[in-house]
């Protein structure tokens, strides 16, 4: 474990976490090992092993690491940017698999370090594509209230509505009018979207259903097949290749 902590700065290896602070450039925050949490935007995740958060340039964040814990902040090339300001990513297999390789070689130079980051990049960049096409509101509580519903998906628009002082008719009109559609279809879009990300990392369904807040690996199957028209029998042979070619 000790001999991690010697990978080059650059990649910015922290045993303790971080005061608030912001960067020029895109990065990721990943946890090599134990727990962390991610405050970002006014927002807090609690990332296990192996959990990742991709950042866009000039958000400011603190990360606070569990003793016993480690985590790896990589910056990224200009290009390549999250889909929002604070991207969750959850353990993306191809997303580990960089970042072991990456721990493994101990670049010790910018030369050296560059062809990670550009293969860091690529894993990003395609699992980040949207498949179902979603916006956050740009009123700010239902911004907020959004955010919430990503992380606590077993809340109801009653339960949320009223932590943030409003009505479920508010919040559904709002989301009407921003996104251009009802709350719950809103949600489950975006829960999907992250399912997604999670198989197009190389993640199978079981683990891609928990990432996305679905109990079980059917549960996933019948939304995303009700959502995109594609039959559950050819989701479950190969849930990639059928949406890929929807």
């Amino acid at each position: 474990m000790t001999s991690l902590g010697t990978v080059v700065a650059e990649n910015a290896i922290r045993f303790l976490g971080h005061d608030t602070h912001q960067h020029e450039e895109p990065h990721l925050v990943y946890v090599v090992t134990g727990t962390a949490r991610l405050s970002a935007d006014g927002a807090e995740w609690r990332l296990r092993r192996h959990e990742a958060v991709w950042l866009a340039p000039r958000v400011p964040h603190a990360l606070r690491i569990e003793p016993g814990g480690m985590a790896l902040g990589p910056f990224l090339n200009p290009g390549d940017l999250p889909r929002c300001r604070v991207q969750p990513l959850g353990a993306v297999p191809a997303v580990i698999e960089v970042m072991t390789t990456t721990l493994g070689a101990a670049p010790s130079t910018t030369a050296q370090v560059q062809p990670f980051r550009q293969a860091l990049g690529r894993v990003l960049r395609g699992i980040s594509r949207q498949y179902f096409p979603v916006v956050l509101p740009a009123h700010p509580a239902v911004r907020a209230l959004a955010r919430e519903a990503l992380r606590a998906p077993a809340a109801t628009l009653e339960q949320l509505a009223a932590q943030h002082r409003m009505s479920p008719r508010q919040v559904q009109r709002v989301f009407l009018d921003e996104t251009g559609l009802p709350f719950t279809r809103w949600r489950n879009r975006a829960r999907m979207n992250a399912a997604v990300e999670h198989l197009r990392g190389g993640g199978e369904l079981k683990a891609a259903a928990r990432a996305a807040g679905y109990a079980t690996r059917a549960g996933l199957l019948r939304a995303l097949s009700r959502e995109s028209g594609v039959p559950v029998s050819a989701l479950s042979a190969d849930a990639v290749g059928a949406l890929g070619g929807h």
